[in-house]
């Protein structure tokens, strides 16, 4: 349970009551996942039960390969250019971590903090989902995030995705993680700066408020979006954001040879499901992630990490 006081000062921090109804889905959530475990299969889901992918990759003789894949986590590098980009920061560097559900594979999280001990990187950006199964505690998933966080070679800034409860914020912020709830901060380098702005779960929660984010930028001047769900892409452009960095799809998780996804749990074009995108002036990059959902499997999509170097021109 989360004291009074401190959801008082997180319902500020989102706004307009959101942490209370944020809460009260949290709770809806875990009722509806507790009575489909009980159902088992359900006559409209059936295909989408982790079992019957299970059984489905076992007679396909893919089950083995799918789990050595969720855990062989690949380091990606991403270029991005913009005018807009203050001289200072010129050749900054993000390290930018999603969907990486710590609770659920720790070969791969080892695999994580051994990828990050070898790179340069200015700022560490995470783009939710760092629990796994929604029925859980978040313990376990802050038990990792913590181990993570020791391992960070700079500051960090994170927002939440829709499998993380709010109760997870304090937690995450003990560990030195600034989370962005609806929030901005500026990142300073001599007399110039950027801004990182972050917003709610808005793929589950729909508490996401990117006016609210964006209240204190200037404007013109260069700003990221953090949002878990890539389907903010049309009101960050609207905002005049010049990057937008994104998780939750996975990819598609289970793609077909191509890296073709077989589904996406998000409503989008599929060109803003992975990797790197352009809409109008605002460029993004979806992160295909660290963890897996539903089934402990990866084919044709590798789990990563990703690099974003910032280039002005």
């Amino acid at each position: 349970m989360i004291d009074p006081s401190a959801l008082d000062l997180l319902d500020q921090r989102l706004g307009s009551g959101r942490a209370r109804r944020r809460l009260d889905i949290e709770e809806w959530s875990r009722i509806k996942a507790a009575r489909q475990r009980l159902k088992f299969l359900h006559r409209r889901s059936w295909y989408a039960h982790p079992h019957v992918i299970a059984v489905v990759l076992w007679c396909t003789g893919l089950y083995a390969r799918g789990r050595r894949n969720a855990s062989a986590v690949k380091l990606r590098r991403n270029i991005v250019r913009s005018p807009s980009l203050p001289a200072a920061f010129d050749g900054f560097k993000i390290l930018h971590l999603s969907d990486l559900h710590v609770d659920e594979n720790e070969a791969a999280l080892q695999r994580v903090i051994t990828l990050i001990g070898e790179c340069n990187y200015d700022i560490c950006l995470l783009t939710g989902d760092y629990r796994g199964e929604v029925s859980k505690t978040c313990q376990a998933a802050l038990r990792g995030m913590k181990t993570l966080a020791t391992r960070l070679k700079a500051p960090a800034m994170a927002v939440l995705g829709n499998h993380d409860p709010i109760e997870i914020v304090s937690g995450l912020e003990a560990a030195g993680i600034r989370v962005l709830l609806n929030e901005c901060e500026p990142v300073v380098r001599g007399a110039e700066r950027i801004f990182i702005a972050g917003i709610d779960d808005q793929h589950f929660f729909r508490t996401g408020d990117i006016a609210k984010a964006a209240a204190t930028i200037p404007h013109g001047e260069f700003a990221i979006l953090l949002s878990h769900t890539p389907e903010m892409f049309g009101q960050a452009e609207d905002a005049h954001f010049h990057l937008m960095l994104s998780g939750h799809t996975h990819g598609g998780q289970i793609c077909l040879p191509g890296s073709i996804p077989v589904t996406l749990d998000a409503q989008l074009p599929r060109r803003f499901g992975a990797g790197a995108w352009r809409c109008g002036e605002l460029q993004g990059y979806t992160s295909v992630g660290v963890g897996t959902s539903i089934a402990p499997v990866r084919l044709n999509c590798p789990p990563e990490i990703t690099i974003h170097e910032l280039r002005r021109g």
